[in-house]
């Protein structure tokens, strides 16, 4: 079983940053792929970046084509954390983020990973 926790969302105006922060329990993690998927009110949860797994310590980072020169995912295995560098942010970014760990099928389908996290939210004003 793996828990995962979000941080860092918050207020910002047009342009600034954010980092958001997911930590995660469990001896495996470091071999689970996790998502980044943000979710706006009355739209569907949508995919932002993942990081997968390729063997030994090598990951390949993915990103959704809205956020893709803006966003950064990373990761630091050693505290079992997931970290998503958040510039130039835009209004149209805000939404309640989450952090997903484990699909089981495509890094980018929502509806395949096992263990979310509870979110956090990122407002972004213009």
């Amino acid at each position: 079983q793996v828990q995962l926790v979000e941080s860092g969302g918050g207020l910002v105006q047009a342009g600034g940053s954010l980092r958001l922060s997911c930590g995660a329990s469990g001896r495996t993690f470091r071999t689970y792929a996790v998502g980044w998927f943000r979710q706006a009110p009355g739209k569907e949860r949508e995919f932002v970046a993942a990081i997968t797994w390729n063997g030994g310590n090598t990951y390949t980072a993915y990103y959704a084509d809205s956020v893709k020169g803006r966003f950064s995912i990373s990761r630091d295995n050693a505290k079992n954390m997931v970290y998503l560098q958040m510039n130039s942010l835009k209004p149209e970014d805000t939404a309640v983020y989450y952090c997903g760990a484990h699909p089981r099928g495509g890094y980018s389908e929502s509806q395949s990973y096992t263990y979310w996290g509870q979110g956090t939210q990122v407002t972004v004003s213009s």
